[in-house]
């Protein structure tokens, strides 16, 4: 039996996988530990916790470690290009620097859990990208492809899956990357976090591609349906940009040049309002974007003749892209992994070690769900409550000044639906906390919040009550898989809530909430074998109302979302938040 712990290491989403015999047994990112996102680092809590699903917390029962960083990769390239431009070599240095932890993995983690740590299987970043979606697919023979910002000096694969193995057909190396082009321009529109690439998706939808020819000359595309950077427009070759990766928030330094504001214009300050310029500006970018990325997929079409895809990288996050793959290319199936990002390379690491390094053939694994991460009990759960409400010890009643607290358990879980169901109906906002925790950045029925999808007052409402975040963002529906085709112009199941569809025309005034302004929905359908408590309460909703659908956005103030019950309740006490359901446990105002 092989017992692999996967891996991503001081980088952003650092995250441990535990694979037992080619299949995921447990998963979490470190930031649902240390409370702060996309948390960079040496993951040693999530570690832990894999370790202890997998072993019992022994070290030595685990048969192979597997690292998502291969530090010796095309080493002679990095060195050529740091001494052609050594404005960058300062920075290149404090990469090395980075790379040389990796080298000495084992040691860390020896010390950090004690005993000799297994072998360390180094794996060159996109691979582990490849792995990470071919492995888990219901696909025996795939065409994959993984784009995103760079690792280990590749920022796109295009590869061929087939039984356990993986042949790389081709890379694009650094300096020239997509994800990197599409950070810029986010950076270019005044939104300077990490990972706030998805903000100016949701901004696309208020504007038109009038900018796209302009945007488009910063990465032309080539013959062979790949690309290249205009280097004029972008800083990370000529002086390098400076990234923080070590213990806590990853920051990335300003990537675009002087010459961006000189084609586009000055940029948006963080501060200044969003006008219909910066939103057009947000379409433009994503339609240059969406036409690159097609080149590439319908490139490998033809390359391969096959019409089954799978996608991983950061830039497989990109919904609005996802959602228009059988429309624009050739692709009949697609699987996009719930942690397509860094996160899930500690997955695709150790599946690609247990496969393609051991030997071992496929089992017919297939990620169906998403629920890989630590859960809690009622234990728990009470003693939360006794924390949290002074006097109540945890048990059902009614506590607080003026009774404004009711604590009750409905251990029938029909009934429990019907009541939530019940709540949401008539306009409460309800933090639904059950099971095991999502692997990967969505909110899918185990950690979220929960509201009426007809209320078109209701993105106001969650926003001033909890979300606190801006307007133009859209939330997402969850829908019972079973009734997508009669309310989305696409049938095509999206357990992980990665693609974005049209709404049937005439059912968009129905649910408003949900609705996005270009008339889409990013949704989850939602299977009641894979998670059947969710199931019933999205049911129950349907039998009141007449729509099969709820919406569903992560449970958290501007925060990861939540992972212990304590803080699923300290989120519900210090927002507006009108009901909390953990597990049997029912909280109201």
């Amino acid at each position: 039996m092989s017992r692999i712990l996967g891996l991503s290491v001081y980088h952003a989403d650092a995250s441990a996988a535990a694979v037992v015999d080619g299949r995921f047994v447990a998963g979490v990112e470190e930031e649902r530990f240390r409370r702060i996102k996309h948390w960079a680092g040496f993951p040693e809590l999530a570690i832990r916790f894999c370790l202890e699903e997998m072993t019992g917390g022994d070290l030595a029962a685990v048969t192979d470690l597997a690292v998502a960083r291969q530090p010796r990769a095309y080493l002679a390239r990095k060195a050529l290009l740091a001494l052609s431009h050594p404005r960058s070599l300062r920075r290149a240095l404090g990469r090395a620097r980075n790379l040389r932890q990796v080298a000495s993995l084992e040691e860390r983690i020896s010390a950090a859990l004690g005993g000799p740590a297994p072998a360390l299987h180094p794996v060159e970043h996109h691979l582990a990208h490849v792995a990470s979606a071919f492995y888990c697919s219901p696909f025996d023979e795939a065409m994959c492809l993984t784009v995103d910002g760079f690792g280990d000096f590749v920022s796109t694969m295009m590869a061929l899956g087939r039984g356990n193995a993986i042949e790389v057909l081709d890379r694009v190396h650094f300096p020239h990357s997509l994800g990197l082009f599409y950070t810029a321009i986010t950076q270019y529109l005044g939104f300077l976090g990490f990972g706030d690439e998805y903000k100016v998706m949701g901004l696309a939808a208020y504007g038109e591609p009038s900018f796209a020819a302009q945007i488009g000359t910063l990465v032309p595309p080539r013959p062979d349906g790949t690309f290249a950077l205009d280097l004029r427009f972008f800083r990370h070759l000529s002086e390098g940009v400076d990234m923080t990766w070590e213990d806590g928030s990853p920051e990335l330094g300003l990537i675009y040049t002087p010459a961006l504001s000189g084609l586009l214009g000055p940029p948006r300050r963080p501060e200044e309002e969003l006008t219909q310029r910066h939103k057009d500006l947000a379409a433009s970018l994503q339609k240059v974007y969406e036409d690159r990325f097609f080149s590439l997929v319908k490139a490998l079409q033809r390359r391969t003749g096959l019409k089954r895809l799978a996608l991983a990288g950061g830039c497989a996050m990109n919904s609005l892209a996802n959602g228009k793959l059988f429309e624009r290319t050739g692709v009949e199936d697609v699987f996009i992994q719930s942690a397509a990002g860094d996160g899930g390379t500690s997955l695709g690491a150790a599946l690609y070690v247990h496969h393609a390094v051991l030997g071992a053939p496929r089992n017919g694994f297939v990620m169906e769900h998403s629920y890989w991460g630590p859960a809690y009990g009622e234990d728990e759960i009470r003693r939360a409550l006794a924390m949290a409400i002074p006097g109540s010890g945890g048990l059902d009643g009614t506590w607080g000044a003026g009774g404004e607290l009711r604590v009750e358990t409905v251990r029938d879980e029909e009934a429990l639906a019907d009541q939530t169901a019940e709540s949401i109906a008539r306009g409460d906002v309800v933090g639904w906390y059950q099971g095991r925790s999502e692997w990967g950045p969505r909110a899918l029925g185990n950690r979220s919040i929960l509201a009426d999808p007809r209320r078109g007052d209701m993105k106001d409402v969650l926003n001033l009550k909890i979300k606190r975040r801006e307007s133009f963002r859209p939330f997402a529906p969850s829908v019972l898989e079973e009734r997508t085709a009669d309310w989305f112009m696409i049938d095509y199941p999206d357990p992980f809530m990665i693609k974005v569809y049209p709404i049937r025309p005439e059912k968009r005034p129905l649910v408003p909430a949900v609705t996005h302004v270009d008339g889409t929905g990013r949704l989850q359908t939602v299977s009641q074998r894979t998670n059947p408590r969710y199931w019933k309460l999205i049911a129950a909703f349907e039998r009141r109302t007449g729509v099969p659908m709820v919406l569903n956005t992560s449970f958290n103030e501007n925060e990861p979302i939540v992972n212990t019950p304590a803080e699923a309740l300290d989120c519900f006490l210090r927002t507006r938040m009108d009901r909390l359901v953990m597990g049997d446990v029912v909280v109201s105002r």
